[in-house]
């Protein structure tokens, strides 16, 4: 567990005795949610529980729409149906679940821009960070494979048009594509593939999110000033920290009440609002929609993809320089994949050694530019490719890959950060004094002394 000093789990009668000997699992979740946490955490660090809570939710709907739903491409489209108009609380079930995947993805958007402000991927959570971006890339592919399981237009060309992404590779590219489908195209034997994957893919990112928990457990956990907790004593580190339980539990079921609140209105009232009309029509090989557009949280990447056209200079020099192997719709896929490679990258390509943003000046406006790039990207995702819209993701993709590969190595050696605290006892409380003074519990941060 945390290497901070804390009191552990101490059996006392004669049975908790006997079964801790046996099966020390009682000693375990008191460990974890006694866990000492730094006291200054904000309210950004509400995620966790709502994305812990978004995944059980996924698995539990996911299992009983399972039970209802055939794998066929001609009874697919059919069986959804059945489930909203035939199964009991059917159509509930099923919006639940739609709608809990964009909550999902909506959440770990805001938990990885939290972690990438505060430094949370900076040693010693390496791994914690790189494990993260497993799991996200297990939520898309999850994700994925469920959208096509509808088997409405929406579904069936979308799948069409990703798995032929794979069609792009030179040399392995048309075998691989009839692996990963079963076939020469997308039908009955990719449909079964996809909802077996589907299925099976939360479990295991469940194993991850267990190993990522242990993960931060052991290295401790980050908060807004990037300050470790003092580990010399107990009493040390009693100074900058609390339980977990109950003082960040009872905060973190406040804000997931307040997000299911709204949550369940979208549910309600909205399910739709942000699906796709097309995907309730059934699929049909024959007829092509207008614009083939996946769901909002894939929207960057398909921008990326999308931003490199046969005429951008960099696709044509790649081109001839590989002899014409690399075209513009592989190196579009090349770019989409490297998009999230050099995401994973983070803790090795930022080389500044103050870890949060909150001292970096310089860093925080090109944060928020990567922000911002991010919106834009996904808005433009979702419009058709051709005029000003390629241009924007070209310029989008551009920044995308500046801030990782360029801007975060040379900020380490050009910015001037400023001082933080001493410890995050006196970030604590400086900021309570400072609420204090304003009268109420959101008062500006401490003020921040120049670097010497």
């Amino acid at each position: 567990m945390s290497g901070i000093p804390h009191d552990h789990y101490e059996p006392t009668s004669k049975g908790e005795k006997w079964l801790h000997r046996r099966l020390p699992i009682v000693g375990l979740i008191y460990d974890t949610i006694m866990i000492p946490t730094p006291k200054n955490l904000n309210w950004m660090w509400i995620w966790g529980i709502v994305l812990m809570f978004c995944l059980i939710l996924q698995i539990v709907t996911g299992i009983v729409l399972a039970m209802h739903y055939t794998p066929h491409v001609d009874n697919a489209f059919a069986s959804v149906e059945h489930i909203m108009r035939n199964v009991n609380g059917g159509d509930m079930l099923r919006y639940t679940h739609q709608n809990g995947a964009m909550l999902f993805f909506f959440a770990v958007y805001l938990h990885m821009a939290r972690s990438m402000y505060y430094g949370s991927y900076k040693a010693p959570r390496e791994i914690t960070w790189v494990i993260g971006m497993l799991i996200y890339l297990l939520m898309m592919a999850t994700a994925f494979m469920g959208y096509v399981l509808p088997w409405g237009q929406m579904s069936f060309w979308g799948a069409t048009v990703i798995t032929g992404l794979f069609g792009a590779i030179p040399g392995i590219g048309e075998p691989l594509q009839t692996w990963i489908l079963g076939g020469p195209a997308v039908d009955n034997a990719a449909l079964n593939r996809f909802f077996s994957l589907h299925y099976l893919l939360p479990f295991i990112t469940l194993g991850l999110v267990i190993v990522h928990i242990w993960a931060f457990h052991t290295t401790g956990n980050n908060n807004p000033t990037g300050v470790e907790v003092r580990r010399g004593s107990k009493e040390e580190a009693e100074k900058d920290t609390l339980p977990f339980w109950p003082y960040f539990v009872i905060k973190d079921l406040f804000a997931l009440a307040v997000i299911l609140a709204l949550f369940w209105a979208v549910v309600a009232f909205a399910p739709n609002f942000l699906g796709h009309t097309d995907n309730y029509i059934e699929a049909d090989p024959l007829v092509t929609p207008p614009e083939i557009v996946p769901e909002w949280y894939f929207l960057p990447f398909y921008a990326i993809l999308r931003a490199f056209t046969s005429d951008v200079w960099i696709v044509i020099a790649v081109n001839w320089l590989s002899f014409g192997i690399i075209d513009a719709t592989f190196f579009g896929v090349l770019a989409m994949f490297g998009a999230i490679f050099v995401w994973a990258l983070l803790p090795w390509l930022d080389t500044s050694q103050v870890r949060s943003g909150r001292y970096r000046p310089m860093f925080k406006i090109w944060f928020w530019i990567f922000v911002a790039n991010f919106v834009v990207l996904t808005w433009v995702g979702a419009m058709p490719a051709e005029g000003i819209y390629t241009t924007i993701s070209l310029i989008g993709t551009t920044y995308w890959f500046a801030y990782f590969l360029v801007i975060l190595p040379l900020l380490g050696v050009l910015e001037k950060p400023t001082t933080p605290p001493d410890s995050i006892e006196q970030d604590f409380n400086e900021t309570v004094k400072a609420q204090s003074k304003t009268g109420s519990t959101g008062g500006p941060a401490p003020e921040q002394v120049p670097a010497e």
